[in-house]
C-alpha cells in the first residue's frame, strides 16, 4: 500500500469513525421509532419527507461544494472563492424558507398531507439551515481540520438523538405518571411523529450555531465574475445532484403513488426502513466519499495520479465486499432493529447493499470528469440513471411493490457504474483491476448465496446453528481475501511500502 493510499485510509478512518459514530447514534433511532410507531404508514411519513428533504438540499447548495473544492486550488484567490459561496448560500436559503413558510398550506395539501403544513415550514428551515452549513464543512474538509469537522457532526447526531428520546419516551412517560407535571405545558401526543423533525431542526440550529463563529473570521466579498464562473462549472453538478437523489430516494416517494397496496403509506414505512439496515455499507461509502474527493483534487496534480485512483479503488471495493458478507451472514441478528412489523421487507437488503457498492465505485470513478472539467458528463449520467429509476419504479412497483423499488436501485448504480467506466476510459484512462473488483463482488455474493442454499436445503431452523454455520463461512470468506491479498497484507504488516 502506498503512502497515499495510506493517507486516503488514514482520512477515511478518521471521517469514518466520526460518520460510524454518528451514524451508529442516529441508527439507534430506528429501532426506537419503528417500536413506538408500529403503523408502518406513520414511518413511511418520515421516509417520504426525508426524501423531498434530500432533493431540495441539492438544489439549494447547486453544486457549490465541489466548486469550491475545484475553485480553491488557486491559492490566491481561496478566500474570494468561499465568501462569494457563502454569500450566495446564503441569500438562496434565505429565500427558500420564506416562499416555504409564506405557501405551507397549498404545498402540504399537495403532499397530501393537508393538516400538517407546519411540517413544511419545520424542513424548509432544516433545509435552508443545512444548505448554508454543508459550505462551513466543505472548508473544514479542504483545510484537513477532520477533528473540528467530527465535533460538529457529533454534536448534531447526538442533539438529534437526545431531543428523539425526550420527546418520543420521556415526555409520554412524565405524562402518564404525572398529566399535571410541566411536560404538558411544552409535549402535545397528538404532534406523534412531528417530534422526529422538531429535534432534527434543533439539532440543524445548534450545528449552525457552533460552525457560525466562524462566519465572522472572514472578510466577505462578493465576486460576481467568479460567481458566474462557478455556477458554469457547478450547474452541471447540480443537474447530477438532482438525478442523484431522484436515484437515490425518489422511489419512497413513487411508492406512495404506484403502489397497489391498501396502504401505499406503510411500504413506504417498510421500504425506508429496511433500507436503513444497509447502513454501514452508507457509512462506508459517504466516509470514503468525504476523503476521497479533497484528496484526489489535491493529488491530481502530482505524478502519476492515476496510479493511486486505481489502488484506491481496489481497496474501497475490497472493504465493501466484506461489510456486504458481514451483514447479509448475521441478518438472524441485525433485523431487530426494525420492529416486527418491518421485517417483512428483509429481502431487499442484499439488493440494496449491492446497489449502495456500485454507488460506491461510480463516486470513484467520477474523478475522470471533474478533473477534466467535463462535469456535464456527471450531469448525462445521472440523467441517464434517473431515466432508469424512474421508468423501472413505475414498471415493477405495481408487480413488485417495494421489491421493485430495490431492483431499480440495483439497475441504476450498476449501469451508471459500467457507464461511467466506459466513457473514463476514453477520457482519462485509469489502469483499474477490473478482474480483482469483479472477484471481489462475486465471492462475496458466492458466499451469501451458499449461506442461503445450505441453511435451507438443511432445514437449519435454531438461530445458534444458523450463526454458527455463517461464522464459519466468514471465516472461510476472509481466509479466501487474505490468500487473494496475501503479500500486500505481509508487507503492510511489516510496514513495508507495496510495489505497483
Amino acid at each position: 500500500m502506498s503512502s497515499d493510499i495510506k493517507q486516503l485510509a488514514n482520512q477515511t478512518a478518521i471521517y469514518g469513525g466520526t460518520t460510524i459514530l454518528s451514524r451508529l447514534l442516529n441508527y439507534l433511532l430506528v429501532p426506537l421509532h419503528t417500536y413506538i410507531f408500529s403503523d408502518a404508514s406513520q414511518y413511511g411519513v418520515v421516509g417520504e419527507l426525508y426524501a423531498w428533504t434530500s432533493l431540495f438540499l441539492v438544489i439549494l447548495t447547486y453544486g457549490m461544494e465541489t466548486a469550491f473544492f475545484y475553485f480553491a486550488r488557486d491559492k490566491e484567490i481561496q478566500n474570494k472563492v468561499y465568501s462569494t459561496i457563502v454569500t450566495s448560500l446564503c441569500c438562496t436559503s434565505a429565500i427558500f424558507i420564506v416562499l416555504c413558510t409564506c405557501f405551507s398550506g397549498p404545498i402540504a395539501s399537495w403532499m397530501r398531507y393537508p393538516d400538517h403544513p407546519e411540517y413544511i415550514i419545520w424542513f424548509a428551515f432544516i433545509i435552508g439551515i443545512d444548505a448554508i452549513t454543508s459550505i462551513f464543512f466543505a472548508r473544514l474538509r479542504y483545510l484537513n481540520k477532520v477533528w473540528n469537522f467530527a465535533l460538529v457532526k457529533i454534536t448534531n447526531i447526538v442533539t438529534n438523538v437526545l431531543f428523539n428520546l425526550f420527546f418520543l419516551l420521556l415526555c409520554p412517560y412524565l405524562l402518564k405518571n404525572n398529566p399535571d407535571s410541566f411536560v404538558s405545558t411544552i409535549y402535545n401526543p397528538e404532534i406523534g411523529v412531528g417530534y422526529i423533525f422538531i429535534s432534527n431542526l434543533i439539532a440543524s440550529i445548534v450545528t449552525l450555531l457552533m460552525l457560525f463563529p466562524s462566519f465572522f473570521k472572514q472578510r466577505y466579498e462578493f465576486d460576481l465574475q467568479l460567481w458566474k464562473k462557478m455556477l458554469r462549472y457547478a450547474l452541471p453538478l447540480l443537474v447530477f445532484g438532482l438525478a442523484g437523489i431522484v436515484n437515490e430516494t425518489m422511489d419512497r416517494v413513487l411508492l406512495k403513488y404506484f403502489s397497489v397496496q391498501e396502504n401505499p403509506q406503510a411500504s413506504v414505512g417498510i421500504y425506508s426502513a429496511c433500507y436503513k439496515i444497509s447502513i454501514l455499507m452508507t457509512i462506508f461509502v459517504q466516509a470514503y466519499k468525504y476523503a476521497a474527493e479533497p484528496f484526489f483534487f489535491n493529488k491530481s496534480k502530482e505524478k502519476d495520479p492515476q496510479k493511486t485512483y486505481a489502488e484506491a479503488m481496489t481497496a474501497f471495493v475490497f472493504v465493501c465486499s466484506i461489510i456486504f458478507v458481514g451483514i447479509m451472514l448475521y441478518m438472524d441478528i441485525i433485523q431487530y432493529f426494525v420492529g416486527p412489523e418491518y421485517r417483512v421487507g428483509l429481502p431487499v437488503v442484499p439488493i440494496l447493499l449491492m446497489a449502495n457498492l456500485f454507488l460506491g465505485i461510480f463516486y470513484n470513478l467520477s474523478i475522470w470528469y471533474k478533473l477534466t472539467e467535463q462535469t456535464k458528463f456527471g450531469a448525462f449520467l445521472a440523467i441517464f440513471g434517473a431515466i432508469i429509476t424512474l421508468v423501472l419504479n413505475i414498471v415493477l412497483i405495481p408487480r413488485f411493490d417495494y421489491m421493485g423499488s430495490a431492483w431499480a436501485t440495483f439497475a441504476c448504480y450498476f449501469s451508471m457504474m459500467v457507464a461511467s467506466y466506459l466513457l473514463g476510459q476514453k477520457y482519462y484512462p485509469v489502469n483499474y483491476e477490473v478482474k480483482k473488483i469483479v472477484l471481489y463482488m462475486a465471492v462475496a455474493a458466492g458466499v451469501y448465496l451458499t449461506s442461503t442454499l445450505l441453511i435451507k436445503g438443511l432445514g437449519i431452523e435454531t438461530i445458534w446453528v444458523r450463526l454458527a454455520v455463517n461464522t464459519l463461512l466468514l471465516i472461510g470468506y476472509l481466509g479466501i481475501l487474505f490468500v487473494l491479498n496475501k503479500r500486500k497484507i505481509l508487507r503492510l504488516l511489516r510496514r513495508q511500502p507495496t510495489e505497483s
